[in-house]
């Protein structure tokens, strides 16, 4: 037994190592935007006679150069302090402004001079809408089909299932044609109206919702509550792991769409952040440093929702799959 347990350890530990490693190697590109966005694009001190960029350094550098750059100037002012040196601190602390605002000026730059404030805002406008819209509708059709008794119930099911199978692509020309038609070209509602439903989302919810058991709802109706309260009030709250992991997959999903808002956007105010940084890269191809903040920009969003919702998405992931 004892025997046992120490393979069983060895094999937990070997299991976490190879998980975190695969963890680690697939942070990386994320780690490297940060660290190029924060990189010095310029530096020059009394012993570089000459102005450096660390951004296109080769080999390249694997951390900002600026904090031990930052900490060396910290530590020599607090020395030049001690030993009456105002100097030399006064020096030193300029040095250390200088880091931060080169170190920063990416952000600075990306924020005060051009419209990725807007674009920021524009993406988060429509990812939100539609990610309400996706929740709502999605759920009502989930709803329905695990819990409602009728003729062609599982054909419909598989019918919509179907359409998952026809690539995105197939479907851009009849949608352009339509948005046209409706006279909302170069419009927000070009980019809600198409994704206010999501046939993953219609599945997700309905193979979620067949763990909600039916005497609770049996239940709401004996003690008079009609169909939109007993939808409202119980199949909702005890779905929420399930919408949480559909919520962060809509929202990171059209945070990061790109093709259809380039083919239906021309005005440069209503651009998203995907093509307002894509225009960005087209006017300043060789600033690496201003394009990895504009990536960062876009990254900082969805790392946050995922963070905060991460337990209700595993929670979501591992309950939703309920057998018929």
């Amino acid at each position: 037994m004892n025997a046992t347990n120490k393979l069983n350890r060895l094999n937990k530990t070997i299991t976490y190592l190879l998980l975190t490693i695969f963890a680690l190697v697939s942070l990386l590109p994320l780690y490297w935007v940060f660290s190029t966005a924060l990189q010095l694009s310029s530096y020059q001190d009394e012993e570089m006679p000459r102005e450096v960029s660390y951004v296109d350094s080769n080999p390249p550098k694997l951390y900002p150069m600026g904090i031990p750059e930052y900490f060396e100037h910290w530590g020599k002012a607090r020395e030049a302090d001690k030993n009456g040196d105002a100097e030399g601190e006064a020096y030193h602390r300029e040095r250390m402004e200088y880091i931060v605002d080169n170190t920063f000026s990416g952000f600075k730059t990306l924020l005060t001079k051009n419209n990725v404030g807007r674009w920021f805002l524009n993406s988060a406008y429509i990812a939100v809408v539609v990610t309400i819209g996706i929740l709502l509708f999605d759920a009502m059709a989930g709803y329905v089909l695990a819990k409602k008794r009728f003729p062609g119930r599982n054909l419909i099911f598989w019918l919509i299932i179907s359409t998952m199978m026809i690539p995105g692509q197939v479907t851009l020309v009849p949608m352009f044609i339509m948005i046209r038609d409706l006279g909302i070209m170069d419009t927000h509602w070009a980019l809600i109206f198409p994704d206010l439903s999501m046939v993953f989302g219609v599945f997700l919810m309905r193979q979620f919702m067949y763990s909600i058991p039916d005497e609770l709802l049996d239940a709401a109706k004996i003690d008079g509550a009609g169909e939109w309260k007993t939808f409202w009030k119980i199949v909702l709250p005890l779905s929420k792991p399930g919408l949480a992991a559909l919520g962060i997959f809509t929202f990171m999903n059209v945070w990061n769409s790109f093709l259809w808002p380039i083919i239906v956007l021309n005005n440069a105010d209503l651009y998203t952040l995907p093509v307002g940084l894509k225009s960005l890269q087209d006017a300043n191809l060789a600033s690496f440093k201003l394009l990895m903040s504009g990536a960062a920009i876009a990254a900082i969003p969805m790392i946050i929702v995922f963070i905060i919702f991460q337990r209700q998405f595993v929670k979501g992931l591992t309950l939703g799959g309920v057998k018929e």
